[in-house]
């Protein structure tokens, strides 16, 4: 299908700001490969009633491509408006080839590229770079009986709008970040929700605002604008210090998630399964004013871990406790492989080395980007570069000083192939799993889908966003070997 010296795999966040760095480089010669037929990732494959995000609109958004937000906290409509605003604005639209599903890749050692095997048939490049993001591997639980429910089935990441849910019987499995959006938005429009929640999720209070005209004009001049995102910045990444330095600091935050779960849930039956067994912050914390009021109605009921998914049968769902509920519709809120399933096809490295092998114990890479044997391949938010407290979107532009810093240094000096040392590469793993044990994901007395089947908390940094930023601010060519 053609030869290129880059080839992206995904065209969400990740694949634009390597596309866009690529450009700012002076490298047209790339292209994006994109499995769906349509260009821009999450925000455009995630529609579900609610989905908005949780990080405040001018720090979630690129460095490079301000924007006209409209509100504190986008909601997914102006999220996929932004997309395509970035998309437009560095014309990348001639730069990707959808309904390209990646099937497998692997390195030549004789020409030292990858190939590139897709739906639509074999790439070749230089440098690899894979975009595909963590949470785009929807994961749906092996329930017994799962394939005999006559009803209507999906996932959040596959809502079906033409299916009409009001005035039905649903059920909602899983009560993460997702759940959380979802059930405000339909609780008052269906028959009954049936809430399955593995365990209960901290929540605070969602500071959203929307702006009006004078905001808004405030907000479009760059100083001002580059003054609220950087305010916004540093306050988002005090809570460090609570994830990782302070247990008084996560108890005062706790404090404050207690006083708004017995402000909005009155009913004390209820605020018992509501209120969690682990320090906040262990799992995905959720920003909400309307979760708690929702599951309080009448027409809702939360089932526990007791009272949890036994088995479906044709008709509905049959609880831990005996009880059979009848259902219409079942949304599976049930996440995504975010850790062991990080790259969902196969991939061959140097002298026949599988991913799959070099990461049998748990993924790992070089900041989160480049592994021994596998050279000229870059994992855009690979192992432990996720972020509980501010956006991944800064992580990501991290990610792009070292990883054009790469491609820079190769081509200055006229070479073909970079790959990280294995002595690096085990030094600075070694570095952020002694890091890691300090911190609220790994002993704040959850499991959670920040750590691998290993036991390993894989998706998260464990420190501040500014210490990734220099880790990945500069390239260290004593920790590589050039060809």
């Amino acid at each position: 299908m053609g030869s290129y010296q880059v080839l992206i795999i995904g065209s969400g966040f990740g694949g634009q700001c390597a596309a866009v760095n690529l450009l700012k480089e002076g490298i047209e010669d790339f292209l994006l490969l994109e499995r769906r037929d349509f260009f821009g990732g999450t925000w455009c494959q995630n529609t579900y009633p609610g989905a908005a995000v949780d990080v405040p609109s001018p720090l979630y958004s690129l460095s490079f491509a301000s924007y006209d937000w409209s509100r504190m906290f986008a909601e997914q409509e102006e999220l996929h408006r932004y997309t395509q605003h970035v998309i437009e604005r560095f014309k990348l639209r001639d730069k990707v080839q959808l309904g390209s599903n990646v099937e497998r890749v692997e390195w030549d050692d004789q020409t030292r590229q990858w190939l590139v095997h897709t739906a639509k048939g074999l790439y070749r490049a230089q440098f690899l770079i894979n975009a595909t993001g963590p949470l785009s591997q929807p994961v749906i639980p092996p329930f017994e009986g799962r394939e005999r429910f006559k009803g209507k089935t999906f996932h959040t990441n596959h809502w079906d709008h033409a299916y009409d849910y009001r005035h039905k019987r649903v059920a909602i499995v899983g009560s993460g970040a997702s759940a959380a959006q979802v059930i405000p938005a339909i609780a008052a429009e269906v028959e009954h929700l049936h809430v399955f929640q593995r365990t209960p999720h901290w929540v605070l209070r969602r500071r959203d605002h929307t702006f009006n005209r004078f905001e808004r004009w405030l907000l479009r001049q760059a100083p001002l604008h580059t003054l609220l995102r950087w305010s916004i910045y540093w306050q988002f990444e005090a809570r460090v210090i609570a994830f990782k330095y302070s247990r008084s600091a996560v108890r005062m935050v706790q404090r404050q998630a207690l006083r708004l779960l017995e402000c909005q849930v009155p009913d004390p039956t209820l605020r018992r399964r509501l209120t969690p067994d682990y320090l906040i912050g262990c799992k995905r914390v959720i920003l909400s004013n309307t979760l708690y009021p929702a599951l309080c109605r009448a027409n809702v009921s939360v089932h526990g871990q007791e009272q949890g998914i036994a088995a479906l049968d044709e008709t509905g769902i049959i609880t831990r406790d005996g009880q059979h509920i009848e259902l219409d519709l079942i949304v599976w809120s049930t996440g995504f492989d975010a850790t062991d399933g990080v790259i969902s096809y196969p991939v061959t490295g140097k002298n026949g080395t599988r991913l799959r092998d070099a990461w049998a114990q748990y993924p790992r890479a070089y900041l989160g980007t480049s592994l021994p044997d596998f050279p000229n391949l870059f994992i855009v938010t690979g192992p432990n570069t996720g972020i509980g407290h501010t956006s991944a979107l800064f992580i990501i532009e991290s990610q792009m000083n070292y990883i054009l810093d790469c491609i820079r240094t190769l081509n200055r000096r006229n070479l073909r192939s970079i790959e990280v040392q294995s002595a690096a590469e085990q030094r600075y793993t070694e570095m952020i799993h002694r890091e890691m044990q300090r911190t609220v994901w790994k002993s704040g007395g959850c499991h959670s889908w920040y750590q691998s089947k290993s036991g390993h908390v894989i998706a998260m940094f464990p420190g501040f966003s500014f210490t990734y930023h220099r880790l990945t601010r500069r390239f260290r060519l004593d920790d590589h070997i050039l060809s």
